[in-house]
């Protein structure tokens, strides 16, 4: 949970969320705003006609029975006016007095007022007063309570909307980022295929102008450029293993008949020697391409159905002498009937590789065990085990690097490529290979999806 609230997905499913809802906040607002705005306005209209309805204010008798005259003829007016004398009794009207902090300016002022007679107690009106020309007041306005019904309601409808909104925009901003996701998905789908080694794998395009489509076409250009370089350097790497090949084998053979016509013993062993050295480097130009190769993912069309347990056996058969020649004990377990998709000979050769390792680095009278099982999530789990000196956690990156030694004086044969080996044919069956403790040795398990 804690690394996928970090994620770049939770951050974006965020941002469209709140984006979502500030965007229906502020809709909601404006709708309210335009509701009470406009309901101002007209109270205002209503106002202005009623004062300029009434008589000329300098003759106060008049305007008084005007007032009167009005509020009788239509007692459930919404109007709102009051005419006070220079002492601010009432002289006409509907409020018991001026409203406190009522301005002389004119201007319409929204307030909270009680008219007399109301039975709904106190009303939002809109309101103005002016000064009289014997100093009294005039206040006229109009009660906006039933113009403003329409923005509660819409207040009242902004939080309903705003808590079916917060589910809505969730959803919308899980939909934006699985639909981003995909796309992603897609390109980073086609990646992983070419880091396997599938290089004829490209991103599909969906033919829209956006820009993944504008990434999934750079990355397939990358990798078209990738494919061509690692074909061309398949090809030189072919031809250097033939051009390489072909002296070693002549000199090999020249050896042998160098041995073969002389009589002399130490020129015999000096050409044995030179003969031992010509066959190691032989071996170690064959491992070094069969790495190269591997890794450029060369072999994995030649996988097919093998009988894993059959294969364990075989490789038993072959390697129990030797290990009984150094004193040791080669033992195996295989699940009879075990099946899975591999190159017979890589693996083959890959697990030799691990039994020879063992059983050069092992101690007299310890076991070697080679074994074979399906792994829980379905794949197959190979392991060969011995009973030496182990690696140290901390050497076991220099022992899977190519060359690397962890025998600087040379005291064992070995190119470094061993281990190198079993790791590139791992990762061309889009497996791993673990070095891992036997307490004591060494256990190397490759496990193979």
């Amino acid at each position: 949970m804690r690394r996928w609230l970090r994620s770049s997905t939770f951050g974006f499913v965020v941002l469209v969320f709140l984006l979502q809802l500030a965007s229906a906040a502020a809709i909601l607002l404006t709708v309210r705003q335009m509701t009470a705005g406009e309901a101002l306005r007209v109270a205002r209209v209503h106002a202005t006609h009623l004062a300029a309805t009434l008589p000329d204010r300098h003759d106060i008798t008049a305007l008084a029975d005007s007032i009167t005259a009005r509020l009788r003829a239509d007692p459930g007016t919404d109007m709102v006016i009051l005419l006070t004398d220079r002492a601010g009794r009432v002289r006409a009207g509907n409020l018991a007095a001026v409203p406190a902090g009522l301005p002389n300016d004119g201007r319409a002022h929204v307030l909270d007022v009680e008219r007399t007679g109301a039975r709904r107690g106190p009303e939002r009106v809109v309101v103005g007063a002016r000064e009289m020309p014997d100093g009294g007041r005039l206040v006229v306005g109009e009660v906006i309570e039933d113009d403003l019904a329409p923005a509660i309601i819409v207040e009242d409808a902004m939080l309903g909307a705003a808590l079916l909104a917060v589910p809505l925009a969730l959803l919308g901003a899980v939909v934006a980022a699985r639909v981003v996701n995909a796309r992603v998905a897609r390109i980073a789908g086609t990646v992983q295929a070419v880091a396997a080694g599938d290089l004829t794998q490209r991103v599909p395009l969906a033919g829209a102008n956006d820009a993944f489509e504008t990434l999934a076409r750079g990355v397939n250009a990358m990798l078209q450029r990738i494919e061509t370089l690692v074909g061309e350097l398949r090809l030189v790497t072919d031809g250097l293993a033939h051009d390489l090949r072909s002296p070693l084998t002549r000199l090999r053979a020249t050896l042998d008949r160098a041995t073969a016509s002389t009589d002399d013993p130490v020129a015999s062993a000096a050409l044995d020697t030179v003969a031992v050295e010509a066959d190691g480097l032989l071996r170690m130009l064959t491992t070094a391409l069969e790495i190269s190769r591997a890794e450029a993912g060369i072999g994995r069309a030649a996988r097919s159905d093998t009988d894993v347990a059959a294969l364990i056996e075989d490789l038993a058969e072959l390697y129990g002498p030797l290990a009984e020649e150094q004193a040791q004990r080669l033992e195996w377990r295989a699940t009879p009937g075990l099946h899975h998709r591999l190159h017979r000979e890589l693996v083959g050769q890959a697990l030799a590789n691990l039994i020879d390792n063992a059983l050069k680095y092992g101690r007299a009278g310890g076991v070697v065990t080679l074994s074979a099982a399906a792994a829980a999530e379905g794949g197959l789990e190979l392991a060969v085990a011995d009973a030496g000196a182990g690696i140290a956690p901390e050497d076991r990156a220099a022992a899977l690097r190519r060359f690397g030694r962890l025998d600087p004086a040379r005291q064992q044969e070995g190119a470094g490529l061993g281990l190198s080996l079993v790791a590139a044919v791992a990762g061309l069956h889009e497996g791993t290979m673990d070095l891992e403790d036997n307490r004591p040795g060494l256990r190397v398990v490759l496990h193979l999806p």
